[in-house]
């Protein structure tokens, strides 16, 4: 059940900033600070287990109906990522209290900060491709809400309102291509469609998902010409 913590302690502390909004800036970035710490001591917890070669999981059954369950898995790739995730968080909180001003809004910061880890945290350890899918749209509704921090600046605005409408519409490409796969797979959850890697690279709509796919991560990356 720890593992589920990693991405909820964000998910969920995303409210704490906000509820601490009248009280000094020190307590909030304190409390805002040990939520990623959390994750990270248990991320410490499980390194072992995942360096030796076992992959922790877990399995929640939500919309089978759908294919769409909330497995996660910590293996090598995302045990580092979610170092580099949590550990780049925590330095930001603690740059941003001194950064930001006193008349800007910390706790909407912390706030979306929060939302923007769990968000990354969910995509690096979704087991399942539709759960990946649903944390990464998350990024771009949190992703929007930070590049509007100030939104006083026309800039801040113009630029979270076509980053939404690029990543948006990114998004839904990449959604076509994961049903695609899935659909060639016959399953949603990645060591199914590992195991079908030949097939689905034989499959005739292999080049089409391939396409979709690199346009998702094109438009999420900013990449040329997005």
């Amino acid at each position: 059940m720890n593992l589920l913590i990693i991405i909820m302690a964000p998910l969920l502390g995303a409210l704490l900033p906000l509820l601490l909004k009248q009280t000094p800036r020190l307590l909030k970035t304190g409390v805002t600070l040990l939520i990623p710490l959390t994750g990270i001591a248990i991320l410490l917890s499980y390194a072992p287990q995942t360096l030796s070669g076992d992959i922790p999981k877990h399995f929640i059954e939500w919309l089978p109906s759908i294919g769409l369950d909330f497995a996660i898995r910590l293996d090598g790739l995302s045990l580092l990522f979610c170092s580099l995730i949590l550990g780049i968080g925590v330095l930001i909180i603690g740059y941003a209290h001194y950064y930001l001003s006193y008349e800007d809004d910390d706790s909407r910061f912390y706030a979306c900060l929060l939302l923007f880890m769990a968000s990354m945290l969910g995509i690096v350890m979704a087991d399942n491709i539709l759960l990946m899918w649903a944390f990464w749209e998350l990024t771009s509704i949190s992703s929007f809400l930070l590049i509007g921090y100030w939104f006083h600046s026309s800039d801040a605005r113009r630029g979270a309102r076509m980053a939404l409408a690029t990543t948006g519409a990114g998004g839904l490409a990449l959604l076509a291509g994961l049903l695609i796969i899935g659909n060639i797979a016959g399953s949603y959850q990645f060591d199914d469609i590992v195991a079908s890697a030949e097939v689905i690279k034989n499959h005739e709509y292999y080049t089409a998902a391939l396409v979709l796919l690199l346009l998702g991560a094109f438009t999420k990356s900013a990449q040329f010409p997005f």
